[in-house]
């Protein structure tokens, strides 16, 4: 097949506000705000311009790093994809990610590995889940997407074995194993953080890693790495393999599936094996906490969204910071960002999975989440911090108080109230989110921020009396004698020090 569609010329990148660039485009057009797609695809394709710019240039400590700047990091992706523009190309005889050598492979339709398609025997409830034809710059978005956050189960074909005498394909029986979920999504979908600046090009500086924060992460011992485009591994345990297991750049590109595209599809099996959170090596991106038994991942909750974990993020702004999560890429970053910008954002999501008998689908309750939180650099400290801890604990006591006074409504009622709570907690929670950005910016130590927080401090109270009255109705004399009885108390939360 002749070599055509080159991902460095073409169009295949949504950006918003522009639509979709190619990524010479990307690192040429200092403008772009930021990635578009769903959350999904905004980490997939953030992880490849990172392995770009890791390639390209890694900085050996803070001081390169703020030498070389978002415009000399620029730069030298741009050169670096010169130099290896013949590797770029999505079709060819060396396609882009690609493994030509599993050809043998069964074709699985588009459809089968798109977690939002409706595939088989399951119902389709809207257009956007029918089965549809990929141009070519679709098809390569998902196949950079499936590199990360590859869904287990039996659709990948893992009777293709290229590395000789493997067996990390195979089950107990010695037949063809259900394919492992992808390290991005892992068991219930990871919730990823990034560090977001005002532009594309600064929210990849300020991610960048140097030597010596590899070295001091010390959960990749092949160091930085080779990226796979430059040398695409023969098997799912070569050298090469072995090599992309063991680095920082074969995290961010983690070939977890072999594929190659087809017609109507594509060949699919499992690729490259990488050790999970609970072995002690995870995406950067991902906050793990490691002080009880066994590590704890931070996962994705479409009812608990993800600004809600940003005190859980920033855990190591307190003294015994090793007792929290750890988000490397939040560690690594945050003082750099706070010295070098006046405002930076910190951006978790993903995707939340349910899994059966080894088989992950999206189904329920599960979703796409994302967040987007602006910081201060001048206003960002330990006390800011402790103040954003007490008055999100604050919201916490208010939201579990209110899920009691709902269940005793519905008690009083003689009806289960389960559901109705938690539907009531949840829609206080989405009326408050619309304030939190205003919270953040008001956990300073003046006179002026404490004024803010009282006042916010009320809206917040009258947020829980909205959700109470909408779900617990007063139309009946029995209904407002309960609703009565059950209706919230604020004002030990209002009387408290805001």
């Amino acid at each position: 097949m002749e070599n055509r569609f080159n991902l460095i010329d073409e169009a295949w990148i949504p950006v918003a506000d522009h639509g979709q660039v190619s990524l010479r485009q990307v690192f040429s057009t200092a403008d772009y705000r930021s990635l578009g797609g769903n959350p999904v695809q905004k980490i997939a394709l953030l992880k490849l311009l990172l392995a770009i710019a890791q390639s390209a240039v890694t900085p050996a400590n803070e001081s390169e790093w703020q030498d070389l700047g978002s415009e000399g990091l620029a730069q030298r992706c741009l050169a670096y994809l010169d130099h290896w523009h013949e590797r770029f190309y999505l079709y060819g005889d060396k396609p882009f990610l690609q493994m030509p050598a599993i050809a043998a492979a069964r074709v699985q339709p588009f459809g089968a590995v798109l977690p939002e398609v409706s595939t088989g025997n399951t119902t389709v409830l809207s257009q956007v889940q029918i089965q549809r034809q990929l141009n070519d710059a679709e098809k390569a978005l998902l196949l950079l997407t499936l590199m990360s956050f590859a869904s287990s189960g039996k659709k990948a074909d893992n009777s293709v074995v290229l590395t000789p005498g493997y067996m990390g394909k195979r089950n107990n029986k010695g037949k063809p194993s259900t394919g492992r979920a992808g390290p991005s999504v892992a068991y219930m979908g990871l919730l990823h953080s990034f560090l977001l600046g005002e532009r594309l090009q600064q929210s990849i500086w300020l991610n960048l890693f140097t030597v010596k924060q590899i070295k001091q992460v010390n959960i990749y011992p092949a160091g930085i790495g080779k990226a796979p485009w430059e040398q695409m591994p023969e098997g799912e345990d070569c050298p090469v393999a072995q090599q992309l297991r063991q680095s920082l750049i074969g995290r961010l590109i983690p070939l977890c599936r072999f594929c190659l595209l087809a017609t109507e599809g594509l060949h699919y099996s499992e690729g490259i094996a990488h050790p999970g959170y609970k072995e002690g090596v995870v995406d950067p991106s991902t906050a793990v906490k490691n002080s009880g038994k066994e590590p704890k991942a931070l996962w994705v909750d479409p009812e608990k969204r993800p600004w809600r974990e940003l005190t859980a993020l920033l855990g190591f702004f307190e003294q015994n910071s090793s007792q929290g999560f750890q988000s490397f890429q939040l560690l690594c970053g945050l003082e750099r960002a706070r010295d070098v910008t006046e405002t930076f954002a910190i951006w978790s999501g993903g995707l939340r999975v349910s899994s059966n008998a080894g088989e992950q689908y999206v189904s329920g309750n599960d979703d796409f989440v994302e967040s987007q939180i602006w910081l201060h650099s001048q206003i960002l400290g330990q006390l800011w911090f402790t103040q954003l801890k007490v008055e999100m604990d604050a919201l916490d006591t208010l939201a579990k108080n209110l899920y009691g006074r709902v269940m005793g409504f519905n008690k009083e009622q003689m009806v289960d109230g389960t559901k109705l709570a938690a539907r009531t907690t949840q829609l206080f929670w989405q009326l408050c989110e619309r304030d939190f950005q205003t919270l953040v910016e008001n956990c300073e130590q003046t006179d002026d921020a404490a004024i803010q927080r009282r006042k916010l401090r009320k809206r917040f109270a009258a947020y829980v009396q909205q959700a109470y009255d909408q779900f617990c109705p007063r139309e009946t004399a029995r209904q407002l004698d309960a609703w009565a009885k059950c209706r919230p108390n604020n004002s030990k939360y209002l009387k408290q020090e805001a």
